[in-house]
């Protein structure tokens, strides 16, 4: 069986742009949520996120690209720049077809969306962008860095939400066994407009507390809803004799375990899928439960799902069996990009031996029965478990594993 590995990683994150720049403050136990500034959320229940806030995307991208594409795809296309920049990877020497991209998304680019809406409502047909016919696709992450490298390998996007950042490794990790040599994944997404905004809100699993050291805070006794937040992460996933063979300078880790679920139909007395893609994934990756060192959670934020996870996490592992953290505390949820950032953050984790922060939980709630880190605790990392849960039902589960070549 191939082996899939990462060797580069590209991260955009409200606390920090670049991968050494996000881990640093991610260590430090540095925010990035705050008060929106991207459009006025004073009329909303909600009014904290965590933006990327000092990203100038003119210093990224191509004059001729900034038309034709969202707030969210440039971050998408800087971060794919800085993974293939960090891989040490030359596209034009792998095949044609070899390299694939496969990305997450939860929607698509709605703040293009929104803006051309507007200008057709109120100027009229001639105002609105040719640009609108893809731009705002939840394709498009996929379709931008697929033409901006010439890569012509199999592409895929995979519309879970919040789990689609997991979905698109497992799908990467599909590809590289199918004899590809690398695939670009992960997710970034950014939707901090009303109509991304709104839907959110609907939901009824936002945060309405305005101080941003409080409005977050999963798995405490005083969780109230979610933040959302913007960015993500992408990841060079390539197999690993190929990166070998090209002398790839770094692997930060093994793509071991992947395995998604659905949770069942809202009173059917069936248990949540959480806890079986957890199981399946340590399956697939042939490890046990007293394997895995340390568990990054979806940590929703709602007391409802916190419960479940927990209650998954305690099942699986026994209570306080392993470390847990939620280092999302620092970003909010960032749709799509979230478990993909979750998933880098893992993977640096193993690479300096030190798990990042759950930030500004004291500690969790007794009934949940979790060793939660909330302080930056050394230890000894060989294998990490990934969680993450979409809206709607799904979940998804990835285990990653230190290289030793």
């Amino acid at each position: 069986m191939t082996t899939a590995v990462v060797t580069g990683l590209g991260i955009t994150a409200p606390n920090g742009l670049g991968t050494e720049e996000y881990w640093k403050a991610t260590l430090a136990g540095e925010s990035g949520l705050g008060p929106v500034t991207r459009f006025d959320a004073s009329p909303y229940p909600s009014r904290v996120a965590g933006e990327v806030a000092d990203y100038i995307a003119e210093d990224h991208i191509p004059s001729r690209l900034m038309p034709q594409t969202d707030h969210m795809t440039r971050l998408a296309l800087t971060a794919a720049d800085w993974a293939l920049a960090d891989g040490g990877i030359d596209t034009a020497e792998l095949p044609q077809y070899g390299i694939g991209v496969v990305t997450a998304a939860s929607g698509g680019a709605v703040e293009f969306g929104q803006r051309e809406l507007q200008n057709l409502w109120s100027k009229g047909k001639e105002y609105v962008s040719a640009y609108q016919s893809f731009a705002w696709f939840y394709a498009v992450n996929t379709g931008q860095i697929s033409i901006r490298h010439k890569l012509r390998g199999p592409s895929g996007v995979l519309l879970t939400e919040q789990a689609g950042g997991i979905d698109s490794l497992g799908h990467a990790r599909r590809h590289i066994r199918k004899g590809f040599p690398a695939v670009i994944s992960g997710g970034v997404d950014a939707a901090i407009c009303p109509w991304g905004w709104v839907p959110q809100i609907a939901s009824g699993l936002m945060s309405t507390v305005d101080d941003p050291a409080r409005a977050y805070l999963p798995f405490s006794a005083e969780a109230a809803g979610y933040v959302p937040g913007e960015g993500g992460a992408i990841l060079l996933v390539e197999e690993a004799e190929s990166a070998r063979a090209r002398g790839a300078a770094t692997v930060y880790g093994q793509i071991a375990g992947y395995a998604a679920t659905l949770d069942p139909a809202p009173g059917s007395g069936r248990p949540p899928g959480l806890r079986k893609a957890a199981e399946n994934a340590l399956a697939d990756a042939g490890v046990d439960a007293a394997d895995i060192d340390v568990v990054f959670a979806d940590a929703a934020g709602v007391p409802d799902l916190d419960r479940a996870e927990a209650q998954a996490l305690t099942g699986l592992f026994g209570a306080h069996g392993v470390p847990v953290t939620a280092p999302k505390t620092m970003t909010g949820r960032l749709l799509a990009g979230g478990a993909a950032l979750d998933v880098a953050t893992a993977l640096l984790a193993l690479r300096d031996g030190v798990i990042p922060p759950t930030v500004n939980v004291g500690a969790a709630a007794a009934d949940h029965r979790l060793d939660l880190v909330t302080e930056p605790r050394e230890a000894t990392l060989r294998t990490a478990l990934v969680l993450a849960r979409g809206h709607l039902g799904f979940n998804a589960a990835l285990v990653v594993r230190r290289w030793a070549a």
